[in-house]
This record gives C-alpha cells, sequence and structure tokens, in this order.
C-alpha cells in the first residue's frame, strides 16, 4: 500500500506557479534553517520509543528554570473564556460555518487528525481557514436554498497544523523532504493581513513529545513573525499533551514556549495510544476494551490533576480532550445517553481543575460551556498534589478483555481506513465519532492482545479464553470485512473495492508495527 505517513503533491506539481504568488521565495529559508532540525527531532522520538521498550521508560526531568523559576505567562483577555472548544476538519466549509455560530468560546479548525493526509484536502482546509479568519467562509444550505456564512463573533480560532512526525512530499527537487509543520504553518502565515483579521492568529500545536521540540515551534514562530514584520509574541498558540513522554516535561513545555503558548489540551485519545505505544513491551498494560474504560480511570485522572495545577500555577488554561459519543437528532435514545456521558465527563473534567474542553457537535456546545465555571478555574488547584506522580498506575479492575471487544476493534479501522480512502479522516461510527486517535488506539490493542496471548486471558461471549495469534486475527479481518460487504451500513463511503484495501491497510499497519499518528 501507498506510505499512509506521506502527503505528497501532485506529480509534475511546480511550487512557484501551484502555490500563492510569492510564497516559495518566502518558505525556501525557512525550510533551510528548521527542516534538518524536525527530521533530528523525529528521529530522536524513535530512540525514546525503542529505549522504552528495553525497560528505559518516560520519566521526569531533573529541576531546572523552567520548574524553579519565578516566570508566568500573560493571558489575554481574548482568550480567557475557553470553556468550549468546538473541533473539526478544516476541509469541510459547512461544518467549520456551523461550529463558528455555534456560541462555543473557540474552534479549532484541523488539518491533521480529523483531516485526511492528502494534498487535495489540505490546500482546501488551508483555503477555508484563510477565509473564516477574515469572517468571509460560506457553505451552500441546500435544503433552505440559500448562502450561510459566519456571523460576527468573540470567538477564538485555533488553527491545527501537521504534527512534526509527518513529512511534505513532491514540493522540493528531488526526493528530499519538508517539515509538514512548517509547510502549513507559512503557508496559512504567508497569506494573513494582520488588518484584515477578525479573529488573532492562532496555531494548536499536535503530537509533541519532548520539551526540546518547543524550541523548534518558538524559533519558527519567531522566524515567521520576523519575515511579516510582526512583533514578537504576536502569534499565540496551544499545544496539544497527546504523548506519554510529553506528560513528564509539560512545565519545561511551557517554559520554552512561555512569549507564544497559552494552555495545554490533554489530547486524551492520542495520549492512550501513546501510553500503550510506549509500554507495548508489557503485559500488565493490555488495556480492556476501549469502551469499558471509565473516563476517570487513574491514569488519566493523574495527568489531568498535573496538568491543571502547572498550568494554573504558570497562568495558562487547562483544556480537557474529546467525548467520543456523539449526539443523534435521529435517535432520541442514542442523544439522550450521548449528552449524559457528555455532561459526566465535563464535570469530571472540572473537578481536576480544567478550564474548557473539547466537543465536536454543535448540541453539545451548551453542556459542555455550563460544566466549568466561567470564564475559567486558574485561581484553583488540587491542595495535596505530588508535582512529581507516577504517571503509570496500572490499569487493575476496570473494563474487560472480550472478543468482541477486538472484534469491534477490527471492524472500527477497517471502516475508519476506508473513510480515509475516500477522503475523510474522521468518521460517525455506531455512534462514537472515529479519527485517527482512536484507530491508533484500536490498532494497538489489537497489537497488544496478540503480543501478550499467552500471558493475558481474552474470553468469548462463553467465558472461554481465545489466543489472539497472528492467524486468528487475520480470520477477525476477514470475517469482519465479508460482515461489512454483506450488510452495508448505509453511511460509508466509496464501495467494496475501497472497503477490502482498507481491510489490508489496517492489518498491515499493525503486522508493521506502523502506531505513530498515521
Amino acid at each position: 500500500m501507498a506510505d499512509p505517513r506521506m502527503n505528497t503533491a501532485p506529480a509534475g506539481f511546480d511550487p512557484e506557479r501551484g502555490l500563492p504568488h510569492g510564497f516559495w521565495a518566502f518558505y525556501q529559508p525557512l525550510h533551510r534553517a528548521f527542516a534538518a532540525r524536525q527530521q533530528t527531532l523525529a528521529t530522536q522520538r524513535l530512540r525514546v520509543l525503542a529505549a522504552a521498550h528495553h525497560g528505559t521508560l518516560p520519566d521526569h526531568l531533573p529541576p531546572s528554570p523552567a520548574t524553579t523559576g519565578d516566570w508566568t505567562i500573560a493571558l489575554p483577555d481574548w482568550c480567557r473564556d475557553q470553556r468550549n472548544q468546538m473541533t473539526g476538519p478544516a476541509d469541510d466549509a459547512e461544518l467549520v460555518v456551523k461550529m463558528l455560530n455555534s456560541g462555543a468560546p473557540g474552534v479549532m479548525l484541523d488539518l491533521e487528525d480529523s483531516m485526511a493526509n492528502a494534498w487535495p484536502n489540505l490546500m482546501l482546509g488551508v483555503r477555508n481557514i484563510l477565509a473564516a479568519l477574515v469572517g468571509e467562509l460560506t457553505y451552500e444550505d441546500r435544503k433552505r436554498g440559500r448562502t450561510v456564512g459566519i456571523e460576527p463573533s468573540t470567538t477564538v480560532i485555533w488553527n491545527r497544523v501537521r504534527g512534526l512526525h509527518l513529512s511534505q512530499a513532491g514540493l522540493m527537487p528531488g526526493q528530499d523532504l519538508t517539515s509538514a509543520s512548517l509547510f502549513d504553518l507559512a503557508l496559512i502565515t504567508y497569506q494573513v493581513e494582520a488588518g484584515r483579521l477578525k479573529h488573532p492568529l492562532c496555531f494548536y500545536i499536535p503530537k509533541s513529545e519532548s520539551a526540546d521540540e518547543a524550541l523548534w515551534w518558538r524559533d519558527v514562530f519567531h522566524a515567521l513573525e520576523r519575515a511579516k514584520r510582526w512583533p514578537q509574541g504576536a502569534i499565540k498558540c496551544m499545544a496539544l499533551v497527546e504523548s506519554h513522554p510529553l506528560a513528564y516535561q509539560m512545565e519545561e513545555f511551557i517554559y520554552h514556549l512561555r512569549d507564544h503558548l497559552l494552555g495545554l489540551n490533554l489530547g486524551r485519545w492520542d495520549y492512550m495510544a501513546s501510553l500503550i505505544h510506549f509500554t507495548l513491551a508489557d503485559p500488565a498494560w493490555v488495556l480492556p476494551d476501549r469502551n469499558t474504560i471509565p473516563h476517570d480511570v487513574p491514569f488519566f485522572q493523574r495527568v489531568r490533576h498535573l496538568l491543571a495545577d502547572i498550568c494554573h500555577r504558570r497562568g495558562a488554561l487547562a483544556i480537557g480532550g474529546m467525548t467520543a459519543l456523539y449526539p443523534s437528532r435521529e435517535d432520541a435514545e442514542l442523544n439522550a445517553r450521548a449528552l449524559e456521558v457528555l455532561e459526566q465527563d465535563k464535570k469530571n473534567e472540572a473537578r481536576c481543575f480544567m478550564d474548557g474542553a473539547w466537543t465536536g457537535h454543535p448540541d453539545q456546545n451548551a453542556i459542555a460551556v455550563a460544566q466549568f465555571p466561567a470564564p475559567n478555574q486558574l485561581g484553583a488547584r488540587p491542595e495535596t498534589l505530588d508535582r512529581y506522580p507516577d504517571l503509570r498506575p496500572l490499569p487493575e479492575g476496570v473494563g474487560k478483555r472480550t472478543l468482541d471487544g477486538t472484534r469491534a476493534a477490527v471492524c472500527t479501522v477497517i471502516r475508519y481506513r476506508n473513510g480515509v480512502l475516500n477522503g475523510r479522516g474522521a468518521s460517525l461510527l455506531d455512534g462514537y465519532m472515529e479519527d485517527l486517535a482512536t484507530d491508533r488506539i484500536y490498532r494497538l490493542m489489537i497489537a497488544q492482545r496478540t503480543v501478550h496471548r499467552d500471558a493475558v486471558t481474552v474470553t468469548d461471549a462463553g467465558g472461554k479464553a481465545v489466543a489472539h495469534t497472528p492467524e486468528f486475527v487475520t480470520q477477525l479481518f476477514d470475517e469482519e470485512l465479508a460482515r461489512l460487504a454483506g450488510a452495508p451500513t448505509g453511511k460509508d463511503l466509496g464501495g467494496p473495492e475501497t472497503m477490502r484495501e482498507a481491510r489490508h491497510a489496517s492489518e498491515e499497519l499493525i503486522r508493521n508495527g506502523w502506531f505513530s499518528p498515521v
């Protein structure tokens, strides 16, 4: 299959003609300054992961000026209320407009996890972001026969670019790659006219794995500000804590980016995937079926409390994650259950001193906002908290490990990958919004059950242990593909051909050990 880690411009693409006039001259010095550093950081990640698989797991860093110094972040007034940040793929103009008109304090337009990593999607996403920032994005409401635009508001627009693990191909001479993060940042910033902005220019930094990476983002922001002749610190950002190593380096990460960063967000689904990935060699970490893991499981709660404590001590916002179960306007029972789960989930995050959270559906906004004190909880911190807690409390006594759970994982990764092959980076499947993060969780859970089949029991409906050999997993993939082909859901894109391709690609990702966010 094609390497899913790579976004490639069309064959024969000429960046001088195919990109905005003057951009290529603007971009090349940035590429020379930062692309090699990005590759070095990406390589360092592989070393840290390999060390974990050989027994040296991530840990807290020794004290430094970042943790002992007296410094704080100045939070702008326009960003003090972020009790809900609605998120969705930037290439969906209708969804972008609806999110911006939802009344949510923040909206995150995504070029990463919820959007297919393909050139046409990327170009459309960037165009939509630029139009949204100046209030000009519209969509055609065919049911009502009218054009719908963005209503003026104080909503903060956050733009999530691709992470440091990804490269962009098809632009540089020969086979040279450039940084996907750098390309996205530069392409947006180059086209921004500060005087036309209806919303400040803010980015979301994804998938970071160390505090050292914050220095790369800081230096890129400074370079872009100089190139645009903007004052230092004009570009603002939030950063996601989506990797297990970064959870141990959050304060150092904020310190390096303190001129730009306004908060951290616990991207819990990617965080759980990363936690599984780093503990893949340990049978004690074979997790139960995903949807039987409670939202307040200790390995989440400890990171939530630590993140909120660090952020509030330094004056930054602490934002919680996404609730995967989605409301439905067609299924009253599912809708009621989804909104009840949402309320419980956000109440728990508020009790952990978070200032807000993520949602992805306009019907979730009011409930999410209502769970958090207005405008934030910056003055609140846990009374007794170990500054250097164990962030790997074993997941004992929670959930179930069942064959049905494995089947659900196999079915979901096939359907998710089928969506990607048809240009969709997030798909609503059986009431759950599944994107790259949840796809990673399921692929890793299948791998866990295969690697540790002799040490961990997974049972069928009758309580009988089922050994998850590679051959048995292949059988499950074949059976789930046959079931999907025989009973189409009506909402899956494409047809039998892309579903078959998705089935083979998903198993190949697992077999090859490709568990990074691709």
